[in-house]
C-alpha cells in the first residue's frame, strides 16, 4: 500500500547541537534538541511525535472497531503519554499510557472497554511498538 516518510537532520554535538524533523507530506516540521527532549525548551522531540502517531492510529482503529460492531462513534479523543526514561544507563521508551474518551451512543461500558482493548492490540502503531508496555484507560463521555 503506502510508504510514508519522515526525515531529520542534526547539526553539531549532542549537548550543543540542534536538529529539524519533518514529515514527508509537509504537514509538520519542527526543531528539536537536548532542551526540548530532556527539558521544557521550545521545540519538539521524537517521543512526542511517537505519542501523536500512536494517539491518531489508536483513535482511528477504535473508530473502525466500533463502527464494525454497530456502534459508530460521535467523538474519540486520545492522549498518548510516552515515558522516556533512563534505565541502566541507556535511554528508552518502556511505557506508553493511552488515555481515551469517547462519545458513543447505545454502548455499554463493558462493550466499549472490549472494543478499546482490541483497538490497542491491533492498531499498526501499537503493533510496531510491541516491545513497549502500552497501558489503556478508556472512558465513555
Amino acid at each position: 500500500m503506502a510508504t510514508r516518510t519522515g526525515e531529520a537532520e542534526w547539526t553539531g554535538d549532542v549537548p550543543h547541537g540542534s536538529g529539524r524533523m519533518k514529515v514527508g507530506s509537509g504537514a509538520f516540521e519542527g526543531v528539536y534538541g537536548v532542551g526540548s527532549r530532556m527539558g521544557n525548551e521550545k521545540g519538539t522531540n521524537p517521543e512526542e511525535l511517537i505519542g501523536a502517531a500512536h494517539a491518531g492510529c489508536f483513535s482511528m482503529a477504535l473508530a473502525a472497531q466500533l463502527t464494525k460492531a454497530g456502534f459508530p462513534p460521535e467523538k474519540i479523543h486520545t492522549t498518548a503519554k510516552v515515558h522516556f526514561d533512563q534505565n541502566d544507563g541507556a535511554w528508552s521508551i518502556n511505557t506508553i499510557d493511552l488515555d481515551t474518551t469517547a462519545g458513543i451512543p447505545n454502548i455499554t461500558p463493558e462493550a466499549f472497554r472490549e472494543q478499546a482493548e482490541t483497538a490497542k492490540k491491533t492498531c499498526p502503531v501499537s503493533k510496531a511498538l510491541a516491545g513497549v508496555d502500552i497501558k489503556l484507560t478508556a472512558k465513555l463521555l
